[in-house]
C-alpha cells in the first residue's frame, strides 16, 4: 500500500486540506498509475476534485516524480486573494506601482522558478488574470506591476478545481482557451466515498497518528465501528474522515472505539424559506413548490428562483462566498457576480495563504 504526507502534516490539525492519502483501493491504485506515468512530463496539469480529497498531495507527487523535484514547490491558494492584488501576488510589483508598493516583490512564479507552481482553486482566478495567467503560460515570462520588462521563467503549472470548469466555460466565467492550455494532464480525483477500499487503511492511520500526538496508548476500531466507517457517504472526504478518529479518541472508552463515538454527521442542503416557497430539499416538496410557482405564472420567473437559490446559500453558509461556491458546486468567481448583482454584501477580503516546500 503506498502512502503519501504533506511534509507539515502535524502542524495541520485546523486544516481543510487532506493530510495524507493512501494507495489501497482499485481506483486509487489506477490514480497512483496515472500521476505516475503523467509526472515526468513537463505538460502544465489540472487536478480535479472535492475538497479534502488531497489535491494538493497530487500535486506534490507529481512535483516529487518531475525533473523539477529539487526545486522549489511553491504553493498558493487563488481563493485566499483580495482581488485587487492577484496580478501583485502572482507576477509581482515594482516600487510605486501601486500605493503601500514600497519596495520591488518577485511574484510567486519568479518564487517558483525552476520548480512547481500549485495554484488551488483556480476557478477562483477573475477572468482578467486568466488572460495574463495564460498569456504567462504561452510566453514563459512574467511582466511585473509598473514594469514593461518580462522577466524569463522555467515554472511548470500544476492547478486544481473543486467545481467543474468546463460548466464554467459554458457559463462564462473561465476562459475557454485557459481551459484547454489546464487540460493537457487532467486528473480526476474520486472523492472517498467511491474508494472505499482506502477508508479503514486511512483510519487505521489516523488513529495511530493521533494516539501519537495525544500521548495515548494504541487504540483500536470495533468491527461496528468499521461498518459505520464504510457505510458513511463523507461529504468533507479525508479530512472529514481524520476529524471524526480524532473526536473518537478523545471520548472513546476502554481504547476501542464504537459507533458511537465516531460523531459522524450526514449534511443535508435545506433552503431557507425567503420570498418563495422553498421549504425542504426532498425532492417532492421542491417539485411541489416548483409547480406553485408555474401555475402563478409570474414574471421573471427563472430569475426569482436563482436569485433565492443564491440568497439562501449564502445565509445558509453566514455570508461565507468560498463555502458558498463549494455548497452550490460552482466558482466563487460566479458567486460573487451573482450576490453583487441581486444587492447581497460582498465578503471581506483576505490576505492570501501561500506555503513554501
Amino acid at each position: 500500500m503506498s502512502l503519501l504526507t504533506l511534509p507539515n502534516a502535524r502542524e495541520l490539525t485546523k486544516s481543510v486540506r487532506a493530510t495524507v492519502l493512501v494507495f489501497k483501493d482499485p481506483a486509487s491504485q489506477e490514480l497512483l498509475n496515472r500521476i505516475e506515468r503523467l509526472a515526468p512530463s513537463e505538460a502544465n496539469a489540472l487536478v480535479m476534485g472535492e475538497t479534502g480529497t488531497g489535491k494538493e498531495l497530487v500535486a506534490r507527487h507529481i512535483h516529487n516524480l518531475s525533473r523539477r523535484a529539487h526545486g522549489p514547490f511553491v504553493a498558493v491558494n487563488c481563493g485566499a486573494f483580495a482581488e485587487t492584488l492577484v496580478e501583485s501576488e502572482l507576477f509581482g510589483h515594482e516600487k510605486g506601482a501601486f500605493t503601500g508598493a514600497t519596495s520591488s516583490k518577485a511574484g510567486w512564479f519568479e518564487a517558483a522558478n525552476g520548480g512547481t507552481l500549485f495554484l488551488d482553486e483556480i476557478g477562483d482566478l477573475p477572468l482578467n488574470m486568466q488572460v495574463k495567467l495564460l498569456r504567462v503560460l504561452q510566453e514563459r515570462e512574467v511582466v511585473r506591476l509598473g514594469s514593461r520588462t518580462p522577466i524569463p521563467i522555467d515554472v511548470r503549472l500544476v492547478a486544481a478545481t473543486n467545481v467543474n470548469l468546463a460548466d464554467a466555460v459554458i457559463a462564462g466565467h473561465f476562459r475557454e482557451d485557459l481551459f484547454y492550455r489546464l487540460h493537457v494532464a487532467n486528473i480526476n480525483l474520486p472523492p472517498l466515498r467511491d474508494r472505499k477500499g482506502d477508508i479503514l487503511p486511512l483510519a487505521e492511520f489516523f488513529l495511530g497518528e493521533h494516539c501519537r500526538r495525544l500521548g495515548y496508548t494504541p487504540a483500536s476500531l470495533s468491527a461496528d465501528a468499521e461498518r459505520k466507517l464504510l457505510a458513511h457517504s463523507w461529504p468533507g472526504n479525508i479530512r472529514e474522515l481524520e476529524n471524526a478518529i480524532h473526536h473518537a479518541l478523545l471520548v472513546c472508552r476502554n481504547r476501542q472505539v464504537q459507533p458511537g463515538d465516531l460523531n459522524l454527521v450526514e449534511l443535508r442542503l435545506v433552503a431557507a424559506r425567503q420570498d418563495l416557497p422553498l421549504q425542504s430539499a426532498r425532492p417532492t416538496d421542491l417539485q411541489t413548490a416548483l409547480q406553485a410557482l408555474f401555475e402563478q405564472n409570474g414574471p421573471d420567473l427563472y430569475e426569482r428562483i436563482e436569485e433565492q437559490v443564491f440568497r439562501s446559500a449564502y445565509r445558509f453558509c453566514h455570508g461565507n462566498q468560498l463555502q458558498t461556491a463549494r455548497l452550490l458546486g460552482i466558482s466563487r468567481n460566479i458567486v460573487r457576480a451573482r450576490l453583487e448583482k441581486i444587492g447581497e454584501l460582498e465578503a471581506p477580503s483576505r490576505s492570501p495563504t501561500v506555503r513554501l516546500a
